[in-house]
């Protein structure tokens, strides 16, 4: 074995879209403060638990700003009784259960909304109340015999269930409620919703903590997660996908100014949050077409990244298939940012498979692949393993941490990788950046934009973008607006375009996932003409696309590569 060393990033996506209905403040899904609470708060504490470790940690705006609103919400309840506007948090602490007999189903439906195996299965007591559920919403006029201890006792265990590891292994109180089991009582709920309040009002300082120190770097996304080479180019779409049927929108208008706004939105927000502009994008979704990274760079970003298939693509399209590697960065002549390409074997391993395996053994076959491709390259590698930062964990075995644990431990101690940052190796003496003649379009997601294009849902709902976005360069034009309103405006906007309702748009999704965010789409455009002043379309009435499919990962999660 050779003793070549190897660079290696490990990056963490962190992304929710707008859940509020930005008209009432109301939530109208819990995921973000969920995975506050599990997610952010478990990988936040691994990094810190690890002085030798590195990570890129990306942040979307969007997400930033609904952990505040959550954090002040969960003051205000806490200090002076004020209502939340989260229909499950506020469930948690109602001083008894609603008598609603609706009220009391959708409760029981969205308490199973989590990871039978690895969550619900793990705790025998909210296994046997989650049995129990069951049998009452396939006869559903049981739910008037149902007491509200039961309605409490599920509700308060759904959110036990959904704690971080690291916070089952260190706060006392969520400790003594685990213990305790059942007959939980009004000072128990609150006390959750205190200890939800400690973990949301400290999440995003202890990243900017680990930034100041040089633990981790902090990246951003565009401000509400856009695919910014359709909206600049729907067309760009063909460059992966020559065949793929287009919406009826021939073009997205204005499409370079959204963009732009969405950047420069984003870096105000990050600042807001963070204290400091950010050197590196995640594109969402990875998503880079060669206009992108110019604006990219016009934005004063050192760095971007993509998935695998794209350099693959790009290569083969410059007739340089072969003779580079996945593994080191790159630089379009036309472009300052240099960009960065995922190594979507290694992503995918961790996303899809070491779930199902012991965690040692899991960090040790991927320490092994890095060995390799240290043995193999003819130049200093660099890898990028980039990935959700969220969704993954709740497959593993408890939240992921022993994997976690494992793998910062064992990488930070390897004498042949070096755990570094995009924004570190750039700054390196030993940093090199090839030259890319070609980039073609495309995303993280096999290369393409299938995910969130082509399909017909996809389709009509990007007609439907097109007919709100023309509403409001009229209502613009016209000067009926004033300044404040087109602000908000502009805000609601940015929410419509988020990639996330394209992406469950599509009959191959489980069909409750595709409601939730169709609903939440149609939602999002009404609000935005009522913004404008003028009556919705009658389509927004009805439900578009619904899914029957059952995809891996419940569909949250794909793979970089077609299987």
């Amino acid at each position: 074995m050779s003793g070549k060393k190897l660079k290696l990033v490990l990056c963490w996506h962190m992304h929710q879209p707008e859940y509020r209905d930005t008209q009432s403040g109301e939530f109208k899904l819990p995921w973000t403060y969920l995975h506050v609470i599990k997610d952010y708060v478990d990988m936040v504490a691994h990094l810190e638990a690890a002085p030798s470790a590195k990570a890129v940690v990306n942040f979307a705006p969007i997400l930033l700003e609904q952990i505040e609103d959550y954090s002040n919400q969960v003051t205000g309840y806490l200090h002076d009784r004020i209502a939340m506007k989260d229909p499950l948090l506020a469930a948690l602490v109602e001083p008894t259960a609603s008598a609603d007999p609706d009220k009391r189903l959708k409760l029981l439906r969205d308490c199973k909304k989590a990871n039978r195996e690895r969550q619900i299965d793990r705790y025998p007591a909210f296994r046997k109340l989650i049995d129990m559920a069951d049998w009452i919403l396939g006869h559903q006029d049981a739910i008037k015999y149902v007491n509200a201890q039961f309605v409490s006792d599920i509700l308060v265990w759904y959110h036990l269930i959904w704690m971080g590891e690291t916070v089952k292994l260190t706060d006392n109180r969520i400790k003594r409620l685990i213990e305790k089991g059942a007959a939980f009582t009004l000072h128990d709920r609150i006390e959750i919703v205190e200890v939800i309040g400690d973990l949301l009002s400290k999440v995003i300082y202890r990243y900017k903590a680990l930034a100041r120190k040089g633990r981790i770097e902090l990246s951003v996304t565009p401000y509400a997660h856009p695919i910014m080479p359709l909206m600049l180019d729907i067309a760009s779409a063909r460059e992966a996908m020559p065949e793929v049927a287009l919406p009826k929108l021939p073009d997205y208008p204005g499409g370079e100014e959204r963009v732009c706004w969405h950047l420069r939105k984003g870096i105000n927000t990050f600042r807001h949050f963070f204290g400091f502009e950010p050197r590196g994008c995640w594109p969402s979704e990875g998503g880079v077409s060669e206009r992108t990274l110019a604006i990219l760079g016009e934005f004063g970003f050192h760095w971007a990244a993509s998935g695998g298939n794209v350099l693959h693509n790009s290569l083969r399209a410059s007739d340089l298939a072969g003779k580079t590697s996945v593994h080191q960065a790159f630089r379009l002549a036309s472009a300052s940012t240099v960009c960065f390409f995922r190594d979507d074997g290694l992503s995918d391993l961790i996303g899809f498979e070491y779930s199902k395996w012991h965690a040692d053994d899991a960090v040790a076959d991927l320490i092994q692949h890095l060995e390799n491709i240290a043995d193999y390259e003819a130049r200093p590698p660099l890898v990028s393993i980039i990935m959700d930062g969220e969704n993954a964990w709740e497959y593993f075995p408890d939240n992921g941490y022993h994997f976690l644990s494992a793998l910062y431990r064992r990488l930070g101690e390897h004498p042949r990788i070096e755990l570094t940052t995009f924004s570190e190796y750039l700054q390196g003496a030993e940093a090199q950046v090839q030259p890319l003649p070609r980039l073609v379009a495309g995303s993280w997601v096999y290369g393409t934009f299938s995910t969130w294009i082509g399909d017909a849902d996809k389709n009509c709902g990007w007609d439907m973008l097109g007919d709100v976005k023309q509403a409001f360069d009229n209502a613009v034009q016209d000067g009926r607006l004033s300044d404040q309103q087109q602000e908000k405006a502009r805000v609601q906007l940015a929410v419509c375009e988020g990639s996330d309702w394209f992406w469950w748009f599509g009959d191959y999704n489980p069909g409750e996932a595709v409601s939730d965010f169709e609903k939440q789409y149609r939602l999002n455009l009404t609000n935005l003409y009522r913004l404008l002043g003028e009556e919705p379309p009658g389509y927004l009435a009805l439900s578009f696309t619904q899914g029957s499919g059952s995809p891996a990962m419940g569909g949250a999660m794909r793979r970089g590569n077609e299987l």
